[in-house]
């Protein structure tokens, strides 16, 4: 199906994001850091899973843009932990994935509120 690859990718970034969440410390700051890592993390791909039954161009192209803010925050929650030094881990990996899909999902949106061409 359509939109498979970029499904799939944002599953495994949310359960990567989760894995990831487990090594912050469990202090009240970084247990809501992982909170609210792991919810936009995770609702990226909800969203777009749901973009993907819309009823319309106009609805997938609403549901995907909240896919790609959510994905956005995801990158703004990854480099906080980043800068705070939480974690000794490389995020490189992380955030570059969580950018190339919030690129993803925008130019999506873009294409789909683009007014159609007749062949």
């Amino acid at each position: 199906m359509k939109g498979d690859d970029i499904a799939e990718r944002l599953l495994d970034f949310g359960a990567a994001v989760i894995r990831f969440s487990t090594r912050l410390p469990r202090k009240p700051w970084g247990r809501h850091i992982a909170s609210q890592l792991v919810r936009c993390a995770t609702s990226g791909g909800a969203n777009y899973d749901e973009a993907r039954r819309a009823e319309s161009r106009r609805d997938f192209a609403h549901k995907v843009q909240i896919a790609a803010k959510e994905m956005g925050e995801s990158i703004y929650w990854l480099r906080l932990v980043q800068r705070a030094g939480l974690v000794e881990d490389d995020m490189r990996a992380l955030v570059r994935e969580a950018a190339e899909l919030t690129s993803i999902l925008a130019a999506s949106a873009k294409t789909a509120k683009a007014p159609r061409r007749s062949l």
